[in-house]
């Protein structure tokens, strides 16, 4: 009996969790303790190398992620050695990325980036220089680049504050010579007065015919003018009008007890001019087949427009600079 006590308390020693009992054999105790030993025996047993099946295999033991990889650290571990060394100059390979990698482009000045035709024409025009109207008109006229019939602009920086009520510069003004473009005029009329705005120069005129185009989004007009008694019909397609900068306004004169004088205004070169968030004002004026003399007259009824709305409240300077240009054409300066 007291080996077989003793035979369980090794057993207990080698495994706590074990479900012999002092009841079990001498034997299938003996059995259990050889059992133990034999796991532990193999446990100890030092594993041997298994081959490497695969690339995959191989590189992920090795740390590396790919033979790129143990190339591109092999190449690295020989240009380290060879600053070692004092040899500075790259090898073949690292000859190819330079030439792949290349050095940034160089940035030109955007003079120079310009057509011939533009910089040749550009010479014309002194810079720095500040030229009266009827001369900058004519270098306008000379300096147009494009083949077809450009437009002659003028962008004015003005010394208001647009956020402010009574300096948000809007207006409308009714250019001597027109601006040369094909303007396309409908007007939202009662019945009665169709037949004189369409004598007026309306593209479109009527109540049904345009309410049922705007309910299919058909937009076939540039200016669209109406009476004051519809204006609540266009309620519903402020969202279609408004972006296009076509909802009727008063300010605008397209809202109108009289639509037959204001379809003849639209349509006779009436043009409307807003400042814009960083003060500045851009208007086109008429074209270049126009000639120096009619665009002299168009932009000096335009500054004579903008001086009648300057506000009263404002402190400083009005008009801080005023250039022209045309449409891709070089930019000149303008004398206040």
């Amino acid at each position: 009996m007291a080996k077989k006590a003793d035979l369980y308390a090794e057993l207990k020693k080698l495994d706590k969790k074990t479900k012999l009992t002092e009841k079990n054999t001498i034997k299938e105790i003996e059995a259990a303790i050889a059992e133990i030993k034999n796991k532990v025996v193999e446990t100890e047993k030092p594993k041997e190398p298994v081959e490497t099946v695969s690339d995959k295999e191989h590189y992920a033991k090795s740390g590396k992620r790919s033979k790129k990889h143990e190339d591109e650290v092999q190449a690295e571990m020989d240009k380290e050695e060879r600053k070692v060394k004092g040899d500075t100059k790259p090898q073949s390979d690292e000859k190819e990325a330079i030439v792949k990698k290349g050095a940034a482009p160089k940035i030109r000045p955007k003079s120079e980036r310009k057509s011939k035709k533009y910089r040749k024409l550009a010479e014309k025009i002194e810079k720095g220089k500040s030229y009266p109207i009827s001369e900058a008109m004519k270098l306008a006229v000379e300096t147009a680049t494009t083949k077809f019939d450009s437009t002659v602009e003028l962008h004015v920086r003005l010394g208001v504050d647009p956020k402010l009520a009574d300096q948000n510069i809007r207006a409308t003004v009714s250019l001597p010579n027109g601006t040369g473009k094909t303007v396309r005029v409908a007007a939202l009329v009662p019945e009665n007065d169709v037949k004189s705005v369409t004598t007026a120069g309306a593209d479109i005129a009527g109540e049904e015919v345009i309410m049922s185009a705007l309910d299919k989004e058909e937009i076939k007009f540039d200016i669209l003018v109406a009476t004051p008694s519809l204006m609540p019909k266009l309620g519903k397609y402020a969202r279609l009008l408004g972006p296009r900068g076509i909802m009727p306004n008063p300010k605008s004169g397209t809202v109108s007890t009289n639509p037959a004088a204001a379809v003849k205004e639209a349509k006779g070169g009436k043009i409307e001019y807003r400042v814009d968030k960083q003060s500045i004002i851009h208007v086109g004026i008429g074209k270049v087949s126009f000639g120096a003399e009619k665009l002299t007259e168009n932009a000096n009824g335009f500054f004579e427009s903008l001086n009648s709305v300057k506000p009263p409240s404002l402190k400083g300077n009005y008009i801080l600079s005023i250039s022209a240009t045309t449409t891709m054409g070089p930019g000149i300066k303008i004398e206040l």
